[in-house]
């Protein structure tokens, strides 16, 4: 083939037809005909991992709504209304627990725990008939009354246990289901299309995701349960003992002034003015509780992923004597956390001084306002304990707000970071659908080609430019080397093949019923055994340890087969070069048809490199590959090359070449490795 024009589409191979057909999640197989078909389906299923709720129901995360900030809006009416809006996404996920697609028991729960509050307020109500009645019997010395009402006393008081257990159980049973639900249905979208690695590429709300879905999402799950729980109970036994306070109570007559005042229900009354005080405190000192609870939280999760960083990135900060700096950014990280605590505890104690107060006054104003009447003999000492419990009842009931204050804020500010997070992957997954920026398309190639690209362009989320429009198409068993200077996109380019990134134009064709396996310059090496580490993304059990010591074994990892059953922080462990060489023991044991290696080879000597790349050529001698990297000594394990250089509007491909292969290099290569297998064998003959 001969030289490419110097513009993108240069190449002179035949190319084909562009098609629509979506890609398999994860990027590494080219049977699309199957996600082409579902493609079409209004509830779209996830394809990269299989969800499903405890009930074994499939999860549907439900589709985002599209909402469009008004221009007119100040900065500061359009930051309340992201606010707002923010509560809207998360009950548009949150509900569907309850939908067609939820769980099936959740209806089954709810109606049970309505059911159990209501009865929990009946026997609240027999047992304040029941305070009634003891202390009328005591006033009179009536000994069997209260031998008799001694032993309701117990029915009642049991009656009364059990359906606290049994709210207890409906309560957490519900929202453990719906944490289960709402978690595997974000868990799915944050884990479908790799969405989860484009989360890191595209600007939003979305820090510390894995914070988000762990923490987050418990509060926003707990929460509502419990408020809507309460505020059932509380609104029934306000109801309930309202009328016990009309009816006990009756009129307060008052002389002023020589004329008298009759003031109908005043208990009532009452309890309705000390609510109002207590709540209107209440929500005045803690108006900006659901701020300061969100800053909170937004401190704790900075904190935690500065030490995750620590942890993740030890070696290099031990290598390079960056303690010192990064002490200095925990601690700043950690005054901040101190910061918004001291800021919180402020709130706390307003709050508390406000509750405090109501709880103790509570009980003593129905006493003194019953007191006139207790002591002219219109109402019995039974009636007056039973108006003080009532009154009780009522303001716990009323002061529900007061005691749940901080609670609501917290879960407003978890609520609005769980629905950050489903903003940010709604933006994905309408670029996924092509709203927006263009969104490079998935496809099959045509004929035998085993990878093509159709006019790819490869952009920013924001749609600014990073490799032009290209042209290129991939045969059976080439081997072709993607070059070009640093920032040139060909990183990019890559992902955009094996499908992680998602936006540009035209599309990538994947031969049908091929494998594409890839390998990174960083390795992800999973905790475990040795013997996971290798046969990822596979499960381990998948080969046997003589097959995976024997993969070992060809990429020179010899030193670790006798630890293959051994866990350890092998991450930690094994050196970057240790960690790539582990990486081509796993290109060996799944043997893919398509090889993409992005800076596979960086942490090798040259050495290294070329007994990885012989390996791979002769272990894998039908595979094809796609190399991104530097070093021009890999031209020799290529049959073709192309180069990408920077141009205005993106990088563009200048040059794609066939490779002469270097035999001279190989030889001198395998001369040098004979001679140093002969000097081993002198070596050990003199031992």
């Amino acid at each position: 083939m001969g030289k490419a024009e110097a513009k993108s589409g240069s190449s002179n191979r035949p190319a084909p037809a562009k098609t629509n057909a979506p890609r398999k999640a994860g990027g590494t197989r080219g049977d699309t005909g199957d996600t082409a078909a579902a493609q079409g389906k209004a509830d779209d299923k996830s394809e990269f991992v299989e969800i499903v709720a405890e009930n074994g129901d499939h999860v549907e995360p439900p589709p985002p709504d599209v909402v469009e900030p008004d221009p007119e809006l100040s900065p500061e009416e359009a930051e309340q209304a992201r606010k707002d809006y923010l509560l809207t996404r998360f009950w548009i996920s949150a509900r569907g627990y309850w939908s067609q697609g939820g769980d099936r028991l959740a209806w089954l729960f709810t109606i049970g725990l309505l059911l159990l509050i209501v009865a929990n307020v009946a026997v609240q109500y027999g047992i304040n008939v029941w305070n009634r009645a003891i202390f009328d019997a005591i006033e009179k010395r009536d000994s069997a009354a209260v031998f008799h009402l001694t032993a309701i006393f117990f029915p009642l008081a049991i009656g009364s246990v059990l359906l606290g257990v049994g709210q207890v159980f409906g309560r957490m049973g519900i929202q453990r289901r719906w944490r289960a639900w709402l978690t595997n249905a974000v868990v799915s979208r944050w884990l479908a299309n790799g969405r989860y690695y484009q989360l890191n590429l595209v600007d939003g709300d979305h820090k510390n995701p894995e914070y988000r879905i762990a923490e987050d999402l418990r509060i926003a799950t707990d929460s509502p349960v419990d408020f809507i729980a309460g505020v059932t109970s509380a609104l029934l036994s306000a109801v309930t003992f309202i009328v016990v306070l009309w009816t006990i109570g009756g009129a307060l007559t008052v002389t002023l002034g020589g004329s008298s005042i009759s003031i109908p229900g005043f208990l009532v009354i009452a309890a309705i003015i000390y609510a109002a005080v207590a709540s209107g405190s209440i929500t005045a000192i803690g108006r900006s509780f659901v701020q300061i609870s969100e800053d909170k939280n937004q401190a704790e999760a900075e904190f935690r992923y500065i030490l995750t960083r620590v942890r993740e990135n030890g070696e290099s900060i031990a290598l390079l004597g960056g303690e010192t700096e990064e002490r200095d950014g925990i601690d700043k990280a950690f005054s901040n956390v101190l910061r918004q605590w001291a800021r919180l505890a402020g709130q706390h104690m307003r709050t508390t001084l406000v509750s405090q107060g109501s709880n103790l006054i509570a009980p003593v104003v129905p006493l003194l306002l019953c007191a006139p009447k207790f002591l002219d003999g219109s109402m019995s000492l039974g009636q007056v304990m039973q108006a003080a419990s009532a009154f009780t009842i009522v303001q716990t009931a009323f002061g529900w707000l007061v005691d749940n204050y901080p609670r609501l804020a917290d879960w407003n500010a978890c609520a609005r970071r769980i629905a950050s997070l489903m903003m940010s992957l709604d933006g994905l997954e309408r670029a996924e659908t092509g709203d927006g920026f263009g969104r490079i398309e998935r496809g099959e190639t045509e004929g035998d080609a085993m990878l093509s690209l159709n006019d790819l362009s490869v952009t920013l989320d924001d749609g600014t430019a990073v490799v032009g429009e290209t042209e290129v198409v991939i045969e059976p068993g080439e081997r072709l080397l993607v070059a070009g200077e640093s920032g040139t996109g060909k990183s990019t380019l890559v992902r955009a093949i094996a499908g992680l990134w998602p936006w540009g134009g035209g599309s990538v064709g994947l031969h049908a019923d091929r494998r594409l396996f890839m390998l990174p310059q960083k390795p992800y090496v999973p905790s475990g055994t040795l013997r996971r580490a290798v046969a990822y993304p596979g499960a381990a059990e998948d080969w046997s340890v003589d097959e995976i010591g024997d993969a070992l074994h060809k990429v020179g990892l010899d030193h670790l087969k006798e630890k293959i059953e051994e866990e350890a922080p092998w991450d930690q462990t094994l050196s970057g070069g240790e960690k790539q060489r582990l990486a081509f023991a796993r290109l060996l044991l799944h043997n893919p048809d398509i090889v993409v290696l992005d800076e596979a080879t960086s942490a090798l000597d040259e050495k290294s490199q070329d007994n990885m790349m012989e390996m791979v050529t002769t272990e894998l001698p039908k595979a094809t590959i796609v190399s991104v990297a530097h070093r021009v000594e890999l031209e020799a394990f290529h049959s073709r090359k192309i180069v990408l250089e920077r141009r205005k509007g993106g990088a563009k491909l200048v040059s794609d070449v066939e490779l002469i292969p270097r035999k001279g290099k190989r030889r001198l290569l395998g001369r040098f490795l004979r001679q140093q297998r002969a000097s081993a064998k002198v070596s050990d003959k003199a031992a």
